[in-house]
């Protein structure tokens, strides 16, 4: 069941603090670990998983596939794995709800894109319907699945998957979630499937296969092919899941811009892949610092230290975006309170998210009175320094935008203007813990059911 809906005010600016902290648990490899488990072999065990709207989606659609799955703690599960294109739906109408989540919705329809004898209709709620599934539809096409009707790409939808899969050879983007498909609609597939990988987007997909058997081999530095062997064994698998950085590039934007605050945030996944955010932080000044660094299931994890200070405006090539772009919409609010001008290059992807954020949060900043320009795939952001915001609103539609609403909380807490947030409750599919976070942090605000 989806969070109630609720309304979010806040009015007061935000004292120092100096804290230690837990952030949610990452969101991408939560969701793989139950994907991939479902089609391994005997019984795999998921750790500290996180509890968000996305993640229970997922859940809810693999019990409708056949997967057992039992609760064994606060956040442990146990997943019964059915092995490669065991995967079924048996009744006639065959539905699966994919709520908000892209990256379930993606993942989730390469595996059953390859899975024989799958017939079913696919459908989020109102802003995943919007989203654009074309790259999905004619990659798991090329398979051998079949998309109803016909030329038409997104939700909802129903797919006929392919009865007689061959790997196919794939240029690969940006976006790791096309890429995961791939790799999982190859993993049912007859022959070999090839990527070829020249932008970095994130590899926990690769990582749990590695570290699971030797389905996949990877080669070569500053350009990357991933090989597929498919109809091979996926053995159990043991994961931990860290903290997500994403969540945590929040409470580091609040430290960073909040005079005389210091934040610890423990046990955070740290994958090369997903540090963009506080690499070009430290570029520009931002006092960050990783410790405790540790290696469990490919994945490096450690904590991040944090602490307020001046930084310089933000110059960010397209070389960031793959590994920072979840973070965008809180660099631009950090870019709004660094005075100077900020420029942010290679970002068009941004308008195909649960919103179009480059606009979205162009309109956020305009309403404190910054300045920004968008064209040519670059936005430029006229940062004022800090702002006083007493005298200025900021409001918030519901865009069902989970990261516009966290990044309008920032702006808000930090500046004092008096700033709504409808549809707040979109924050669920990501971060639940969010604002009992900023409870302990000193954050003052009110709920409107």
């Amino acid at each position: 069941m989806a969070a109630k809906r609720f309304n979010l005010k806040l009015k007061k600016r935000i004292k120092s603090f100096s804290k230690t902290i837990e952030v949610d648990s990452d969101k991408s490899i939560s969701i793989r670990s139950f994907l991939i488990s479902s089609i391994s072999q005997n019984i795999s065990s998921v750790k500290n998983v996180l509890m968000s709207e996305d993640v229970l989606s997922t859940i809810k659609c693999l019990k409708k596939l056949g997967v057992d799955i039992k609760k064994k703690g606060t956040k442990e599960f146990q997943i019964y794995g059915k092995g490669l294109g065991s995967l079924f739906i048996s009744t006639k109408k065959a539905k699966l709800y994919f709520g908000n989540s892209g990256t379930l919705a993606r993942l989730l329809i390469g595996i059953l894109a390859t899975t024989p004898r799958v017939r079913v209709y696919f459908y989020g709620d109102s802003s995943l319907n919007k989203r654009s599934m074309k790259k999905l539809i004619l990659l798991m096409s090329e398979f051998g699945a079949s998309f109803f009707p016909k030329n038409k790409f997104n939700f909802p939808l129903k797919m006929h998957s392919s009865n007689f899969p061959i790997g196919i050879r794939y240029k690969a983007g940006i976006s790791a979630q096309l890429k995961s498909a791939v790799i999982l609609a190859g993993l049912n597939s007859y022959g070999e499937t090839e990527i070829y990988e020249n932008n970095f987007s994130r590899n926990h997909t690769e990582n749990m296969l590695l570290k699971n058997s030797k389905v996949i081999s990877i080669k070569g530095r500053k350009k990357k092919i991933i090989k597929v062997q498919g109809k091979k064994y996926l053995r159990s698998m043991n994961i931990n899941v860290p903290g997500d950085p994403s969540s945590a590039a929040f409470f580091a934007a609040l430290t960073l811009l909040n005079k005389k605050s210091f934040i610890k945030i423990k046990n955070v996944g740290l994958n090369s892949t997903r540090v963009g955010f506080y690499n070009l932080l430290k570029k520009h000044g931002a006092k960050i610092k990783f410790s405790n660094i540790s290696n469990q299931n490919n994945e490096i994890r450690g904590d991040i230290n944090i602490k307020s200070g001046k930084i310089n405006p933000l110059k960010a090539g397209k070389e960031y975006y793959v590994s920072s772009t979840d973070e965008y919409p809180i660099l631009f609010v950090i870019a709004a309170l660094t005075k100077g001008t900020s420029i942010f290059k290679g970002i068009q992807d941004l308008a195909n998210k649960e919103s179009n954020r480059i606009k979205e949060m162009q309109k956020v900043l305009s309403q404190i009175g910054i300045k920004s320009i968008y064209s040519k795939n670059e936005i430029k952001i006229f940062g004022k320094g800090m702002i006083d915001g007493e005298n200025k609103k900021i409001v918030v539609p519901n865009l069902g935008d989970h990261r516009i609403c966290m990044s309008s909380f920032i702006l808000g807490i930090i500046t004092g203007a008096k700033t709504s947030i409808r549809n707040f409750e979109t924050v669920y599919t990501s971060s639940p813990s969010f604002l009992e976070i900023m409870k302990t942090l000193g954050a003052s605000f009110e709920i409107q059911k």
